[in-house]
Order: structure tokens, then sequence, then C-alpha cells
């Protein structure tokens, strides 16, 4: 699915690399975690997490970039459940916020990113006909790129 899904440009992208090199990618990547939380405690994942207790008790770790229910759960929630109700997803409020991608807004029609419930999805489609962007995480503020088609006339993306 991965080489599928770009690493197979990736996997290319390496053919002239010495093994010394990539020895020095394999161990940066081996180091890197599949997700973070601050001391504020808000999560930054990659796509979310199934498990009701949070990415620490995911039983599957490609969750971490593949699972779509946690961002689509927020965006189907009744806006008027208040927090403090038993139909409350209890997996929302294990952290003050959490700021996701994988899924892009353009599949409900929005170009920047979007908060739903206590997720900010960052995801504004660049893969597609959309905008790279990125947030100053404590003021909301945002900023994105031109969308593709305007940067890469030529380039399709996954479209």
């Amino acid at each position: 699915m991965w080489l599928f899904n770009g690493g197979k440009s990736t996997v290319e992208s390496y053919a002239d690399y010495s093994l010394e090199d990539l020895d020095i990618h394999l161990e940066f990547f081996q180091r890197m975690k599949n997700y973070h939380i601050d001391d504020q405690n808000r999560l930054f994942i990659h796509a979310g997490y199934a498990s009701m207790h949070g990415p620490e008790k995911e039983v599957y770790s490609s969750n971490y970039r593949w699972d779509r229910t946690l961002w689509e759960t927020a965006v189907a929630m009744d806006k008027k459940l208040s927090k403090n109700s038993e139909l409350y997803p209890k997996r929302l409020l294990l952290y003050k916020e959490i700021f996701i991608g994988h899924t892009p807004t353009l599949d409900i029609g929005i170009k920047i990113p979007a908060n739903k419930a206590n997720i900010w999805n960052m995801d504004t489609g660049a893969a597609y006909t959309g905008s790279l962007s990125i947030m100053d995480i404590d003021s909301k503020q945002f900023w994105q790129s031109d969308p593709l088609p305007s940067l890469y006339p030529k380039e399709k993306g996954r479209n």
C-alpha cells in the first residue's frame, strides 16, 4: 500500500546512495516516533488511533498512519453534544487538542485547516488539488501554499 502511495518513488530515490548514507537514513527513520504528546497534552499524529485509551494502547501501529475513524467521528458528531455527555466519544477527551493529517479536508468541502471537536485536520489536499498548510498551533493562524495545479501544472498528484 505504501509503495502505491508514493513509496515507490521514495525507494527509487535511494538508488544512488552509498551503504553508509543508507544506514544513516535508516537509523534516522528507526528513531522516529509514531506520535508526540507535548507538555500541554496536545497530540500530534499522522492519521489517528482506534483505541479508546489513546495511541499508547493502540493494537495496530498501522493505525497511526492509516486510521481515519478519529476524524470521521469528529466530523459526524452533533455540535451540540457536551463534553460532559455520556455520548461524547471518550477518545476525544484524552487530549486538549489533536492535530492530524492523512484525510484531506477537501473531502468535506473545506480548503483550509479544519477544526471538528478538539481535532485540527491539517491535510488540505496538497497531494491532490489543494494546498500545503502550516499553522501556529497556539494562535491558530495558518499559511498556505498556492494550490498544487498552479504550482505544478503538469503534476496530476493522486487525482
